[in-house]
């Protein structure tokens, strides 16, 4: 059975006073300890507390408070609209908002945060089935969700990263992440408090910052990796890291072979969701591949369900990092389940023979039939990023009368022809994957994480 959430964070001794850097300000174990005490202290007994997730220490102090007193914590994208953070906030009940200001948060009371403020928390920690985050998914499909996340889960998964990228109180973690996803906060903050390394948050994830950094474990997401390979200078400045990490999206295997290239390291790759936590990764002493995710960690099952006897299909995965439903929503949580208990992620994947995971898109939009032929799209997508005039691609299904559904591709680039980007896709895949249609854009639709927003490209 896993240790207690935030066990290794109040154990005594060891701690130094940049434990912590966010933003270039730094602060010890010991000191954001008696910050979050003082949270904790004030919010005790509240049913659900907001945090507005600033790239800051009073963040991290906000969030390990509202753990430190078991209220479940609901992190707020700083940048989010009045609708969305009113959605949040009235559909998680949050009674408080931490680090708000007076109109911030509706009927949430807001509440500073003073990293400064000292108080000791001597409460034993809440039950591991108790509920530690609510995270709200993207909403691609309307309204988004309040995803139910235990101590347990985040704990397992923690527990099974740190196993897979040998991950100690040794190392230096260094990412630029928003603190409120599971990569830059789960991973990249509570990741760091469990196994004791040191932090380095830049605040923004720039190749300046990264090569300023001195870390030996980075994360970033493939938008930020592709920006550090075109920064030559700050890319091998990384050369001294021993993992550079990457998530939340497919990463090109253009930026992973640059990546080699510059910094003499493949970048290790994982999946997981807002719903599951990260399931599968690459391993420090394992394979890493282009276009590989890796294997499951420990405790996580993996499998395809396909259609057809097709070597590619939806992926479901069950284990101990998985979600306890969303919020207020049983029929959202029930339909996200096989009959057989297997969570369906919605993704398209295919398992190699060696247990290596790839991930060729999202059912809903990746997943095309064309002419008797299932095609994931992430597969065409890196064969067009192959090409050197090609910055950046997303591919569709649209539909067609003969063949169900033609592949189109929305493409960056420069000088290169239409003609010339389809000959190109039939000669490195099988004929039947080639564009039918490329469509050159100036960029790509992206969500905060980086990741394409395919129902915002054009009409084909």
């Amino acid at each position: 059975m896993a240790a207690p959430l935030l066990s290794s964070l109040t154990e005594p001794g060891g701690d130094r006073p940049d434990a912590l850097t966010v933003a270039g300000r730094a602060c010890s174990r010991e000191d954001l300890l008696g910050a979050a005490g003082a949270v904790a202290a004030r919010i005790a007994g509240a049913p659900v507390a907001a945090v507005r997730a600033t790239p800051t220490l009073e963040t991290v102090a906000a969030v390990v408070g509202g753990l430190l007193a078991g209220v479940p914590v609901v992190p707020l994208p700083p940048d989010s609209g009045p609708a969305e953070r009113d959605h949040i906030l009235r559909d998680s009940g949050a009674a408080l908002l931490l680090g708000g200001e007076d109109g911030d948060g509706g009927q949430a009371e807001p509440v500073p945060v003073d990293l400064t403020e000292r108080a000791a928390w001597s409460e034993p920690e809440p039950e591991p089935d108790a509920t530690a985050f609510i995270l709200y998914t993207s909403g691609t499909t309307g309204a988004p969700k309040g995803a139910l996340i235990s101590r347990r889960a985040v704990a397992a998964d923690l527990d099974g990263l740190a196993d897979a990228w040998a991950w100690t109180a040794e190392d230096t973690l260094v990412h630029g992440l928003p603190l409120f996803h599971v990569h830059g906060l789960v991973l990249g903050v509570l990741g760091a408090l469990r196994t004791g390394s040191r932090l380095v948050h830049t605040g923004r994830p720039t190749p300046e910052a990264y090569a300023a950094a001195g870390g030996s474990l980075y994360f970033g997401v493939p938008t930020v990796w592709g920006r550090v390979v075109r920064d030559e200078s700050a890319a091998r400045a990384l050369s001294g890291a021993r993992l550079l990490v990457s998530g939340s999206a497919p990463l090109p295997a253009p930026v992973f072979r640059g990546l080699e290239r510059l910094t003499g390291r493949r970048p290790v790759e994982r999946y997981g969701m807002t719903e599951t936590l990260i399931t599968v990764a690459a391993r420090a002493d394992g394979d890493r591949r282009p276009g590989y995710v890796g294997t499951p960690l420990p405790g996580i099952r993996t499998r395809v369900v396909a259609e057809d006897g097709a070597d590619i299909g939806e992926l479901e995965v069950s284990g101990p990092t998985l979600f306890d439903g969303y919020l207020n929503r049983p029929d959202a949580t029930a339909a996200s389940y096989a009959a057989d208990g297997w969570f369906r992620t919605g993704d398209i994947a295919a398992i190699e023979p060696d247990g290596s995971h790839r991930i060729v898109g999202r059912a809903s939009t990746d997943m095309i039939k064309s002419g008797g032929y299932r095609i994931g799209a992430g597969e065409v997508e890196n064969a067009l990023l192959d090409h050197p005039a090609v910055r950046e691609a997303a591919v569709v299904g649209a539909p067609h009368e003969d063949l169900g559904q033609e592949i189109v591709a929305y493409v960056v680039a420069d000088g290169v022809g239409e003609q010339d980007l389809i000959d190109f896709v039939a000669g490195q895949l099988s004929v039947h994957k080639r564009p039918r249609k490329v469509r050159f854009l100036e960029a790509l639709p992206r969500n905060a994480m980086g990741k394409p927003q395919k129902k915002l490209l054009p009409p084909a």
